[in-house]
């Protein structure tokens, strides 16, 4: 199986609102970017959906480290996920999960591979992730400002 890294990042102006999402897939000294976004959504959301979004860019299986900043994008993967499942999408405190949607296709699109997550502190000089929040704030922005015109 191939090892590939993939580094995301997500950003929100409001939270909710406008949003986007970065991600960096590496591959053997390859990297190809990937990025886009929502009108109105948080940054939970979008930390979540670069990170599908990463895994929907690749052919075959593979080993995948997931690289983000997002504590809650790597708790959910390496701690909470399983749990969420077996209680019906409820937390250990019986609280609704958030994002249940997303977390289902997560489930469905990291299927095929074996996902290992890493955290990263954010806005901490890390080449990668640091390109990853330019993609995501920068698509945000735009969307932002394109709303801002139709006002």
């Amino acid at each position: 199986m191939k090892k590939i890294n993939l580094y995301s990042d997500g950003s929100s102006l409001g939270n909710p609102g406008p949003g986007g999402w970065g991600t960096i897939l590496e591959y053997n000294g390859y990297e190809k970017e990937l990025f886009g976004g929502q009108k109105d959504t948080t940054n939970n959301q979008m930390e979540l959906v670069g990170v599908i979004e990463g895994l929907k860019a690749l052919k075959e299986p593979c080993i995948v480290n997931v690289i983000s900043d997002s504590t809650y994008v790597v708790k959910a993967i390496n701690e909470w996920l399983e749990g969420w499942v077996r209680n019906n999408w409820k937390s250990a405190s019986k609280k609704p999960v958030k994002n249940v949607e997303l977390w289902q296709e997560y489930l469905k699109v990291s299927k095929p591979h074996k996902i290992n997550a890493i955290w990263v502190k954010g806005h901490a000089g890390h080449e990668h992730n640091e390109r990853c929040d330019i993609l995501a704030r920068t698509f945000a922005e735009n969307l932002k400002s394109k709303g801002e015109e139709n006002e």
